[in-house]
């Protein structure tokens, strides 16, 4: 099989040898193949499930080689994991870059509710990903050492929010982060996993963007009435 241009080898002979000035660029194309690599297996895996989806599928719609994505992941099932620990890790990231301390609980908790809307909505093949991994019992990400770190990081901002407003005395004491989280998560996948079977029962998109604005505001009120009650 011939290796495309843009392909990077292992470097031959001793560490570094011949990578002088090109060490570099060697390095930004290896990172370039990877993103793309992990960029297509996302899209593959979610619209062929675990299952279905095919290697050397991957590798053709890619400007690399079966080979190549062995070399950089190991095999079809580490590749998988990577690209659900990428699709878990985007997530994690914007919560913990939320800056919502200069607001007052009620506006923080919509303003971390408005943000998962909008990442969902945004990224579909993450809601597929979720629903393929369901199917398979979780047993992927129970093998990775990534995801299992981000179970803490995922509630430490809400934790955070729901402490500043019970005391304040405008929360309830009797739910904790995890709850609220699951109460955001559902409405958010809802929308986007249920989207066409919905639709066909009862008529109405739930991604229309005519009904956007309400939906994301349902989902504010939602959350701030449970908590206020």
């Amino acid at each position: 099989m011939t290796a495309h241009p843009t392909e990077i080898d292992p470097p031959a002979g001793p560490a570094g040898a011949g990578l002088t000035t090109a060490g570099p660029e060697r390095t930004r194309d290896a990172e370039r193949t990877r993103a793309e690599i992990l960029a297509v297996a996302t899209r593959e895996f979610a619209d062929q499930g675990y299952a279905g989806a095919r290697v050397d599928e991957i590798a053709a719609k890619t400007s690399t080689t079966k080979r190549m994505i062995y070399y950089y992941f190991g095999g079809k099932e580490q590749l998988y994991v990577t690209v659900l620990e990428q699709a878990y890790t985007r997530i994690r990231g914007l919560e913990q870059q939320l800056d919502v301390e200069h607001l007052d609980p009620v506006a923080a908790i919509r303003e971390l509710a408005g943000l998962t809307f909008d990442h969902h909505e945004s990224h579909p093949d993450f809601i597929r990903l979720v629903s393929i991994e369901n199917i398979h019992r979780a047993e992927h990400i129970a093998r990775s050492d990534v995801l299992s770190g981000l179970a803490n990081p995922a509630l430490d901002v809400l934790g955070a929010i729901l402490a500043r407003g019970r005391d304040a005395g405008l929360f309830r004491a009797d739910v904790d982060a995890l709850d609220v989280h699951q109460v955001i998560s559902a409405f958010c996948v809802f929308r986007t996993a249920n989207r066409h079977t919905f639709g066909a029962i009862f008529g109405r998109d739930l991604l229309d963007p005519a009904r956007r604005g309400h939906q994301r505001q349902m989902l504010g009120d939602l959350v701030v009435a449970f908590l206020t009650s």
